[in-house]
């Protein structure tokens, strides 16, 4: 794959990278099977998107870097949890040079839901 399009894919997926709050679409509490270990409901951690960028959320800051060998910091900013469980982040691009907001949502333990500012939506997994 071309670097120009390198670049284009990853500042796409990184103003992409938070998500929204999706209302009433919320799935319903998942049940667990006996001896099962719960997952945290917590964002901290490292996630990572279909584009092949990883984000890691810890103690309020928020980067997203390339898997490509090169470990490149492609954004960073903070993050927020409101009382519905909305993530909010507020990211700088260092691709594009700009600032943008992005909420996330957390479907369930291991998956994030996000959408931009512009409209824009993906979903980050978590690793590990």
């Amino acid at each position: 794959m071309k670097l120009r399009t390198t670049i284009s894919l990853v500042a796409a997926a990184a103003a992409l990278s938070a998500c929204v709050d999706f209302g009433g679409s919320r799935p319903p509490p998942m049940t667990m099977s006996p001896g099962a270990q719960p997952r945290t409901n917590s964002v901290e951690g490292s996630w990572a998107d279909s584009n092949g960028l990883n984000s890691t959320f810890n103690a309020g800051r928020f980067e997203t870097h390339t898997t490509d060998g090169t470990n490149q910091q492609m954004a960073s900013g903070t993050y927020t949890t409101d009382p519905s469980g909305v993530i909010q982040i507020n990211l700088y691009s260092n691709v594009k040079r700009t600032s943008s907001k992005v909420n996330c949502f957390m479907a369930n333990p291991s998956q994030l839901n996000c959408t931009s500012e512009t409209g824009g939506h993906f979903s980050l997994n978590r690793q590990g």
